[in-house]
């Protein structure tokens, strides 16, 4: 196929290794694309690429790590023919439209899942598993930025300045995708913000949980402290303790610490230490 087409060297051995940067370059009159594309899978996403060729009388696609095809795209360009008639280039766009919208249901599904942990939050769930889904939420949404943020520069290329040969009479349908590509990074650093935001309210809510057992504490060793502190006087073994020969002087010791104790007591519930 390189030497049927006239394949540049150099874009065939990205195509041959993969794992290539989302990128468009300009070969002559010949454009060579890599896409990432987005599957979710057993509620983890996986990243696949597209090796795109482009000239202006094929349109040649490698697909690696991918397991949902084209066949829409195919079907989209068969049901227009008025823009089918401009060639490879309306391919190339449609081909990128479908990868691009296939960002969105991925976005909209990390949405609900970054709402479900800060339900879970705030309903008092296990702060060391939302700490972690927060974190593995925080790394899907660095992939799909890896996906979708380096096309902008690339896609904006296609509409405005020089514009590559395949692409003529394209340029308002390639900056349709280069609006979606805005609209998909705007809402990544929006989750980004809300899953940072998200971090910081459940480690405060842990500092609170902490410093609400520490004050419970606090005071049950208060509470605790006046009984010992009386019994440990008078367990001393004093010879002119004169109480010691009342005969209510064990009763009265008694309801002085009860009296103490309980007064306390009020005080912290009040409080709202206990």
């Amino acid at each position: 196929m390189q030497q049927e087409f006239g394949l540049h060297p150099l874009a065939v051995e990205d195509a041959r290794h993969g794992h290539q940067r989302p990128k468009i370059e300009e070969y002559g009159d010949s454009l060579f694309a890599v896409l990432h594309t987005i599957e979710t899978w057993a509620e983890d996403i996986t990243i696949g690429e597209v090796d795109v060729f482009v000239g202006r009388n094929y349109v040649l696609s490698v697909r690696t790590r991918t397991q949902r095809g084209f066949n829409d795209v195919r079907e989209r360009c068969e049901r227009e023919p008025e823009l089918l008639r401009h060639g490879s280039g309306y391919v190339l766009y449609a081909l990128m439209d479908a990868i691009v919208d296939r960002y969105l249901p991925v976005l909209d599904a990390l949405e609900d899942e970054l709402e479900g942990i800060e339900e879970r939050i705030f309903a008092g769930g296990s702060a060391r598993a939302n700490i972690e889904a927060l974190y593995d939420l925080k790394h899907k949404l660095m992939a799909i930025k890896h996906a979708a943020g380096p096309l902008l520069d690339s896609v904006g290329k296609l509409y405005g300045g020089r514009v590559p040969g395949v692409c003529h009479g394209m340029q308002e349908y390639f900056r349709d995708v280069y609006d979606h590509l805005i609209r998909i990074n705007q809402s990544i650093e929006s989750l980004r913000e809300m899953v940072t935001t998200a971090i910081s309210v459940n480690l405060s809510l842990i500092t609170l949980s902490e410093g609400e057992t520490t004050k419970r504490l606090a005071a049950y060793a208060a509470l605790v402290a006046i009984p010992t502190m009386i019994a440990g006087i008078y367990g001393m073994n004093f010879e002119h303790m004169p109480e010691l020969k009342m005969a209510l002087g064990y009763p009265a010791t008694l309801a002085v610490m009860v009296v103490i104790d309980g007064y306390l007591f009020y005080r912290f519930r009040k409080s709202g230490w206990l």
